[in-house]
């Protein structure tokens, strides 16, 4: 009878199976891992995930979106797109490429492009607060600061409740600390020890999470490159003026070829107004590239819009960042 079971029991476990299968031990389906089959279990990055995006007048809508249309879409690599993964713990990242920033702040991670944000749907009251307060502000009446590029009002928005996150949470830390330290000054006990203990691993947590922030904003600030790269307007405005040159000369060039094929005419002025035309035409597409690569190896960019935007916030975390140092040099908190 014992040997019947354990054969029963060999026999369930190593029955070959297919990727979609599990195997069965004493009529109960097992789903087995990766390269041993499996049940119902998705190769990550594959699921499409719910997004919601926010043009430039204001309107949103969510979409359900897959990990390669998204890629494409904004021209991501995929280590990009995991730091906006909810079931991995990523630092606070801001990240400027060809068409897009990538942002990651405490619960506000989103997709920055030069029309429109694509913002992880989430519950999190500070998500639901980044999309209302977001479409608030496109739709509002021109202020003074609307001269900013859509890329930027949607950044600040996301530093903006980054720092008061932290910053409320360094508040009620302060709150939560101060009594708990009169209380230990008057009376040791293990009960208060432990409660200084669990506070000071509060503490340490929240300092790396704010330092971080305020790091990542000073690196931003050092490095005009990629400042620069996150005029992500001015980058698509440069595009399409010369996407439309590119076209015209080549629509010259068709409309060369078809009057050389043509008697000529006794005066040839169609053929040189033409040839007029086209040699202005190289001359933009030429000027256009020459000053790109001029600018790019030179590295001369005019970033101070960007610039002055994240040192205000670089001042907000500089301070809260400064007052959990503050309260880290408290004795009891040293021990």
């Amino acid at each position: 009878m014992k040997d019947q079971n354990s054969t029963q029991l060999l026999s369930g476990i190593h029955r070959r199976v297919s990727f979609q299968e599990g195997a069965e031990l004493d009529g109960v389906g097992i789903p087995l891992l990766h390269g041993f089959g499996t049940s119902g279990v998705k190769k990550r990055g594959i699921g499409s995930r719910s997004w919601v995006q926010i043009d430039k007048n204001g309107k949103s809508q969510t979409l359900v979106l897959d990990k390669a249309t998204l890629l494409k879409r904004c021209g991501l690599p995929a280590r990009d797109l995991r730091l906006l993964d909810p079931l991995f713990v990523y630092p606070s990242t801001i990240l400027g490429r060809e068409k897009a920033i990538v942002v990651s702040l405490e619960k506000v991670r989103c997709i920055i492009m030069a029309d429109d944000v694509f913002l992880l749907k989430s519950i999190d009251s500070c998500v639901l607060q980044y999309e209302s307060e977001l479409c608030q502000r496109l739709q509002t009446v021109k202020d003074q600061n609307d001269d900013l590029p859509f890329e930027f009002k949607a950044l600040e928005l996301a530093l903006e409740l980054a720092s008061s996150s932290l910053d409320s949470q360094v508040t009620g830390l302060e709150l939560e600390i101060y009594p708990v330290l009169e209380e230990l000054a008057s009376s040791i006990s293990t009960v208060n020890l432990e409660h200084v203990r669990r506070l000071k691993s509060d503490l340490l947590a929240l300092t790396h999470r704010v330092q971080k922030v305020r790091d990542e904003i000073e690196q931003l600030m050092d490095d005009d490159g990629d400042m620069a790269e996150m005029y992500l307007t001015e980058k698509k405005a440069r595009m399409e003026t010369y996407f439309a040159t590119e076209q015209y000369v080549n629509n010259l060039s068709t409309e060369d070829a078809v009057s050389r094929s043509l008697p000529c005419s006794p005066t040839g002025s169609s053929i040189g107004e033409s040839g007029k035309a086209w040699s202005s035409a190289i001359m933009s597409l030429s000027k256009h590239d020459s000053s790109a690569s001029h600018s790019s190896s030179n590295r001369r960019w005019n970033v101070e819009e960007l610039e002055m935007l994240l040192e205000a916030y670089f001042v907000v975390m500089d301070y809260t960042l400064s007052k959990l140092l503050s309260v880290s040099l408290l004795p009891v908190i040293e021990l």
